[in-house]
């Protein structure tokens, strides 16, 4: 059997004790100094319109004069300008450190998430994820108050999100989605307005097409469990021989590749992987993973496709290539693509060439 990520859907999942990551604020600071303090850290070689606003490596904020393939803001001062957030200077009021995995933080601890927000350690923890364990972090604003963090503006609305998905499962959230881009920050910001929109379209039509339109969170066949298990692997398989069965928007499957992605997320999901069908963030962050970091059996990964101009036909090559493309089940190619035009449509953006495989 070929070792696929994307395992095969076959019902509908029931949702039980759903844990969703986003914390609540109870304060707010002024919303141009929110909108501010969670600009994107700076990417070299990243495209920048004029107008952009980054967090550069040593905690300050600077905006573009002049578009620039990602040239430094320190050095190249005829292309950026510093910025301050809300009328004061981030790089002296907000200089936290970036959080760390796997690190220790004491009661009191303020680290700078990966979303450019602040976050307080209400108790003692060995790197939580903020976003996710709530209990043990609080948000935390540069002037003493909370701050939710808020990970910046996504391409896609909760109202067009709601449009794309009438039917979803509950568990599939807006909320979650949004506090999983933070694990990704070139998700969907990358390039024009016009690739930014088409990547995050792409992503979701895979993902519809993947879950029944956000309806399936868990394989469903039971038959198929206990193949997902590699005891090759040096680390085998401690959470149990039928644990790593597909799961979330792109259903996760198999032990090496839950150890890899909980790896790159800082999440054990080798040890827990049940988090994916529990908290919605955790299962959106999988999704972005994969989206993000991994080829499958196409050449590069989906999110290079989209803005390298490759089209949404080389996200399906990686997603489920080997099955699907090259005449191999044209009718489901069909139906992936049909869902791209469609949530294309909501958000008002062309689709692009290249749309089959």
């Amino acid at each position: 059997m070929r070792r696929r990520l994307v395992a095969v859907l076959s019902a509908v999942a029931a949702v039980a004790g759903l844990v969703f990551g986003v914390p609540a604020a109870t304060g707010h600071a002024p919303q141009a100094a929110a909108a501010a303090c969670s600009a994107p850290n700076w990417v070299a070689g990243q495209w920048y319109d004029v107008g952009a606003v980054v967090r550069y490596t040593n905690g300050g904020y600077y905006r573009a004069k002049n578009a620039n393939p990602g040239y430094d803001p320190v050095i190249s001062t005829w292309y950026w300008e510093p910025y301050s957030c809300g009328g004061s200077d981030p790089g002296t009021t907000c200089n936290y450190p970036n959080w760390v995995a796997g690190q220790w933080y004491d009661v009191g601890a303020i680290v700078r998430y990966t979303n450019g927000g602040y976050y307080r350690a209400k108790n003692a923890n060995p790197g939580y994820d903020p976003v996710i364990s709530t209990w043990y972090w609080e948000p935390y604003s540069c002037g003493g108050g909370t701050d939710p963090g808020n990970p910046g503006s996504f391409v896609v609305s909760e109202a067009q999100f709601n449009q794309m998905f009438p039917g979803r499962n509950s568990f599939y959230t807006y909320s979650g989605l949004s506090a999983a881009l933070s694990a990704y920050p070139g998700f969907a910001t990358t390039g024009s307005d016009t690739v930014k929109k088409q990547e995050a379209a792409a992503f979701l039509a895979n993902v519809d097409h993947e879950t029944g339109g956000l309806v399936y969170i868990v394989e469903q066949n039971t038959a198929n469990y206990p193949h997902y298990c590699d005891w090759n692997q040096p680390y085998g398989c401690p959470a149990g021989q039928s644990a790593y069965y597909g799961r979330g928007p792109i259903q996760l499957s198999w032990n090496f590749n839950y150890k890899a992605a909980g790896d790159a997320l800082g999440i054990d999901l080798l040890g827990n992987p049940w988090q994916v069908e529990q908290n919605s963030a955790v299962a959106w962050k999988t999704g972005l993973w994969y989206w993000n970091t991994q080829s499958g059996p196409g050449t590069m990964t989906p999110h290079n496709a989209m803005v390298n101009g490759r089209g949404f036909g080389e996200t399906i090559r990686s997603i489920n290539g080997s099955i699907e493309c090259n005449g191999g089940n044209p009718a489901q190619v069909e139906s992936r693509v049909s869902k791209y035009r469609q949530i294309s449509s909501i958000l008002g953006v062309d689709p692009g060439a290249n749309l089959y495989c």
